[in-house]
Order: structure tokens, then sequence, then C-alpha cells
């Protein structure tokens, strides 16, 4: 049977047909564009609304807000230096969710992971410089990955709810935190805040050349993009989105999901316990309270903002830290608390968590619309 299509006509019916194509390809990845950024504009306009009940200019305040985050070379390595923790501690969010599981207590791996690095570099004085590192990075990964797998072991094994388990046993580490850094782990030299003997300078990690940013922003990105090649090009990610979608299905399968579970949520409290260790070997030198900054809560507003998308947590973390490094330039310029930034953060966090429920209900974004176009 002979093709009666002319060569003239071809071109026109493989448009024909990619036109549609295209829009369905679209609609398949504008979804988790469209509404996240939706949700954080209409998450912006209730927070001008908090700023003018308080008798301030909301344009003045994302002027300063902008200025104090990205208006300067200055305040864009500050903003990139508060976003290289909270990479790690998206990660520790992202992962579990790929399994279906809303892991909440990054902060109790962060703030053991500083711990266990601090003592780990204290033990180890006198060392080279490069031992020294690599086994404070370990320890800190240890430390939070044993943490945060125990909340996967107890979900799997004991059918506990992960959320409420990990956000327990954060509190838990912070305590734990306390006991070691005032206990036996303290300097006697710390006298006003308690603190670990501090690092030698041998043993601290610098900056990027040619930025006042540490390395820690490196390590965070690379561990986003080893994140997405795990979960999109492995056969683990394969298992790991098969058991997030349906349990009972996954283990019909013959997938494992026990080992799954206990390995992607301790991998996630490897990733924060990470974050804690360059905060102690880049940023503070010993471990004490200031471990316990917020970065593992704000790391879960970054992960849901992100769709969960190793890759795109990079902007959104670079995005929610020039929000957070522009907290100071405010309460200066503005006369407003340091917390304001705080307030902003809650409020896009209601709203992204009330976008959950949009997904699936706009026929725009409906591939199978497209397909009967075509």
């Amino acid at each position: 049977m002979t093709d009666t299509t002319s060569s003239a006509e071809a071109p026109a019916i493989l448009g024909a047909r990619a036109y549609p194509a295209a829009l369905e390809w679209i609609a398949r990845r504008a979804e988790a564009f469209v509404i996240p950024l939706a949700a954080l504009v209409v998450g912006m306009v209730l927070f001008s609304l908090f700023i003018l009940a308080v008798g301030k200019s909301p344009v003045l305040l994302y002027e300063t807000m902008w200025r104090g985050g990205f208006g300067s070379w200055f305040s864009v390595q500050n903003s990139l230096s508060r976003a290289a923790p909270l990479l790690l501690a998206a990660l520790c969010v992202a992962l579990p969710a790929r399994l279906g599981l809303v892991v909440i207590g990054g902060e109790g791996a962060i703030v053991l992971g500083g711990v266990g690095a601090a003592a780990i570099g204290v033990a180890l004085s006198g060392a080279p410089s490069f031992i020294v590192i690599l086994a404070m990075g370990v320890a800190g990964m240890a430390a939070g990955g044993i943490w945060i797998g125990a909340v996967g072991a107890l979900r799997h094994y004991r059918a506990v709810n992960e959320t409420i388990s990990s956000l327990l046993m954060a509190y838990i580490a912070i305590a734990l935190m306390n006991q070691l850094v005032e206990g036996p782990l303290r300097d006697p030299a710390s006298l006003n805040k308690p603190s670990t003997q501090p690092l030698a300078d041998i043993y601290r990690i610098g900056n990027i050349p040619g930025m006042d940013v540490h390395w820690g922003l490196v390590a965070g990105v690379v561990a986003c993009i080893v994140s997405w090649v795990l979960i999109e090009k492995t056969r683990w990610g394969f298992a790991a989105r098969i058991a997030g979608g349906n349990v009972r299905a996954a283990q019909v399968q013959g997938l494992a999901v026990g080992p799954l579970i206990v390995g992607f949520t301790a991998l996630a409290g490897g990733f924060a316990g990470l974050a804690g260790m360059l905060e102690v070997a880049a940023v503070q030198g010993s471990a004490n309270a200031s471990l316990a900054a917020g970065y593992g809560y704000t790391g879960i507003l970054v992960a849901f903002l992100a769709r969960h998308n190793p890759l795109a947590i990079i902007p959104v973390a670079i995005l929610l830290g020039g929000i957070d490094a522009s907290g100071g330039l405010i309460q200066r310029r503005m006369d407003l608390p340091d917390a304001t930034v705080l307030v902003l953060q809650g409020m896009l966090f209601i709203v992204i968590l009330f976008s959950e429920t949009l997904y699936g209900r706009f026929k725009a974004f409906n591939p199978d619309l497209w397909q009967r176009a075509s």
C-alpha cells in the first residue's frame, strides 16, 4: 500500500500533531509551577494586609526585603549563606515525601548532626585536617541519619505516625543537645553561653574563592542534584515513587517497602545532619544552642513550595534565604521586629498547605483535554 501524502503536506501534518502534543507536555508540568506560584502571591497579599494593619507600608517593606536579600553583592552572599542549610533541611522533607511520608523533624537531625560533628572534631584534634573534616561530615550524617531513620522504622514496623514522631523527636533532640553541651561536652571557658570546645582553624570549612559564602552551599546544591538523580533515574527512586503512590500495590509487586522507607528517611536525616555539621565547621566553630536556629522548620516550607522536587528546592531555598537575611534590615529601617519574616513564612506555609487541595481540580492542567483536542 503506497503512501499518498505528498512531501509538501508532511510538514503541515507533523505540525498539526506536534501542537497538541506540546500543549499536553505543558499541561503536565504547568500545574506544579502555577499553583505554588499563585500560593506565593496570595501569601504575600495576605502578609501585606497584616503590614497595613500594623500601620506600615507593604510596598516599602517588600522594597526593603529585596534590598536586604538581593539588593547588593553583600546581600546576595548573605542570602546564599543562609540558603546553604535550607537546601539540606528541605531534602529531609522532600525525600520521605516521595514515599508518601510527612517528616517535619529535620531540626532534631540538624542539632544532633552539629553536636556529633563537634564532638568528633574535638576528639580527633591533632589529626590531619582532611581526615578530621571528613570524619566530622560522616559523624554529622550518621547522627542525623540514625535519628530520622528511626522515624521511618517506627512508621513501617510499629505504624507510628511519622509526622508526630518526627516532631516529638525534634524536641527530644534539642533537649539532648542542651544536655550534652551544658554537661559532658561543655567547654569550661564558655561561661555565658555554654558550648563545646572551639574547633581549630585548620578544621574549619572555608569560603568559596571570590565569595563570602562557605562551601556548604556547594554541598547543598550537589546533594539536591544527587537526590534528583536518585529519585528520577534509579530503580530505587522508581520503587519509592510506586510505594508512595500505593503501598499495597508496591508490596504485591514484591518491593521491599520497609527497607525503602528506612533507607530514604535515613538518607534524608543524613542530609539534615550534614547541615548541622556545616553550621559548626563553617559558621559557628562549636556546637551550642544556636544550632536550633529554625532551619529545619523553614526547610519544611522550602520543600512544600518546591513540590518536593530536589532541583526546584535550589531556587526556593535561595528565595527563602533572602527573605530570612532581610530581617535585620527590616528591623532597622521600618522599626518592625526581626521576627516579621517569620510571620510571612507562616502565612506562606498556611496558603501552600491549602493549595495542596487544588491539584487536579483545573481542567486546563489535564493532559487528557489536549489529547482529545489532537
